[in-house]
């Protein structure tokens, strides 16, 4: 599942992928946030978090998770990635050059400087 990360500024969507992330996760909690403040915002922010609670995600949430980007490719200003996942450090590595957004990837034990510089102006 995909918890929403309370206390951010309105330019900034915050998540927290929670045992097994499906396509229904993105469908329900992560898309129409995105969404939302991009009614209010021409660019966005995103911080993932990826962390202990993460068991994995379903072939088609990583599907969702690449239609997201790309369909609002010029909406995402910085994405802050938390996670000790190789697989997915190792995929925005080869793939963030293709999206114009500052993306850095932050292990676990800096959720906070992840936070600090997502939501830094």
């Amino acid at each position: 599942m995909i918890e929403l990360l309370p206390d951010l500024p309105d330019d900034v969507i915050g998540v927290e992928g929670v045992g097994k992330v499906s396509a229904e996760d993105y469908e329900n909690v992560l898309i129409p946030a995105v969404e939302s403040a991009l009614r209010t915002h021409d660019r966005v922010r995103l911080l993932y978090v990826l962390g202990e609670r993460f068991d994995g995600m379903s072939g088609a949430a990583t599907w969702e998770d690449a239609k997201l980007g790309i369909e609002h490719l010029r909406g995402w200003e910085l994405m802050a990635v938390v996670t000790d996942v190789e697989w997915i450090s190792h995929a925005l590595k080869a793939v963030g050059w293709m999206i114009p957004a500052k993306i850095r990837v932050f292990p676990t034990s800096e959720l906070a400087a992840a936070r600090d510089w997502v939501t830094s102006s």
